[in-house]
């Protein structure tokens, strides 16, 4: 049955009751028009969803998706479905959008701005949801039905694990998106291709490397640090080792902390934003050079071989930058896979405050291509030349 049949199956014989001119605060009763909002397919809804969760982000405003579902599911569960719709469509706001999450199988309900991000109150909010939806069904109907709250930006300090974020469905949501499908198979391949290539073209330069570090300082040759990859999940990214060993991190983690807690500090014309520490007190003779030429980041061309990052995209963070971050930062991480170089480093890392490297992380995910790959590839070694960015 198409939603379009059930929203016709569904269409009430009495007048109905939406809110209209409600604030946008969940919770209060107000007036209702008769005016019946579409029901959205799955395609469109979760379109709809991802907007949603930007939207959100860049007004630093939360909202809520509900999901409701059948947990009995017998032959004749198409047919119990229209009552459900029915009963969403009542009981929710003007602002509010009803659609399939998944076609035929899980209705959502997405709540825009909720007033407030404690869990007491989203409790309320699913309470209230609760109970007008019991109202609309029968007792045997709504003792079928599974409903699962999902809030963004996630719960400070929760205590019931079962209000999931919706960051948590983002994995499905990325999967179903076509063009970023079509176009990973193709960025896959010139992964492998040239990280293959450039491994065989520079072994020579990696055994000289290999030996300076070796004899400048003790310890190991290559330097392992946990980062955080695509979809948040975290991996070990190597480097040329550059720094004595057992330095203190604790210097590199407040100055993280300043340049992204910063972005909204003006500077002074003419003066660039700074990435990396100056005269950092941990790096070797050796490590300095490597840094200043970026040939500390070569390593990470086996990251990419084993599929952990990719020849483009955005710079992999350290887990205490993202407990750093604002809810809309987080996007980079979710995006698309982290890259030894990418839109930021080209552009002239230096010159820019950390929003804005994300803004470009995101204008990169939003545009990427196989031929926008191949162009940042082809400006990366002018971009190291000339010290704006790195490989």
């Amino acid at each position: 049955m198409t939603p379009s049949s059930l929203l016709a199956a569904s269409a009430p014989r009495t007048r109905r009751r939406m809110t209209t001119n409600a604030p946008r605060q969940i919770g209060q009763p107000g007036a209702r028009e008769e005016r019946r909002s579409p029901l959205l397919g799955e395609r469109l809804f979760r379109s709809t969803l991802i907007r949603e969760r930007r939207r959100a982000d860049r007004s630093s405003h939360s909202f809520a998706l509900m999901l409701v579902s059948l947990t009995n599911r017998h032959t004749d569960s198409p047919s119990r479905w229209p009552a459900v719709i029915e009963a969403l469509a009542t009981s929710k706001r003007e602002t509010d959008v009803v659609g399939w999450f998944v076609e035929g199988a899980v209705l959502g309900l997405i709540l825009p701005e909720i007033a407030s991000r404690d869990e007491s109150t989203v409790r309320r909010i699913e309470a209230r949801l609760r109970r007008e939806l019991a109202q609309h069904l029968s007792g045997e109907l709504a003792a079928t039905l599974s409903m699962q709250l999902h809030v963004h930006p996630e719960l400070a300090g929760k205590r019931d694990q079962a209000l999931a974020p919706i960051d948590s469905l983002l994995p499905d949501l990325r999967w179903r998106h076509a063009r970023m499908t079509a176009y990973s198979v193709p960025k896959r391949v010139l992964d492998v291709a040239g990280s293959v290539a450039l491994l065989l073209l520079l072994s020579p330069l990696f055994a000289l490397i290999a030996a300076l570090v070796k004899l400048s300082s003790r310890g190991p040759v290559f330097f392992k640090q946990p980062r955080i990859g695509q979809m948040a999940q975290p991996f070990t990214m190597l480097k040329f080792r550059t720094m004595y060993v057992n330095a203190d991190h604790a210097l590199h983690h407040d100055f993280v902390t300043r340049f992204i807690t910063s972005s909204d500090e003006l500077r002074e014309p003419g003066k660039e934003a700074p990435f990396k520490l100056a005269n950092d007190p941990r790096v070797t003779p050796v490590g300095r050079v490597l840094r200043k030429l970026s040939l500390d980041e070569l390593p990470q061309i086996w990251n990419v071989l084993v599929g952990e990052m990719s020849l483009v995209g955005p710079r992999p963070p350290l887990s205490y930058e993202v407990e750093k971050y604002q809810p809309w930062h987080r996007r980079r991480i979710f995006e698309v896979k982290p890259g030894v170089t990418g839109l930021w480093q080209v552009a002239g890392r230096s010159r820019t405050t950390f929003d804005e490297m994300v803004r470009l992380d995101l204008r990169y995910a939003r545009t990427c291509s196989l031929w926008t790959d191949i162009k940042i590839l082809l400006q990366t070694p002018g971009a190291v030349i000339s010290g704006k960015g790195a490989a």
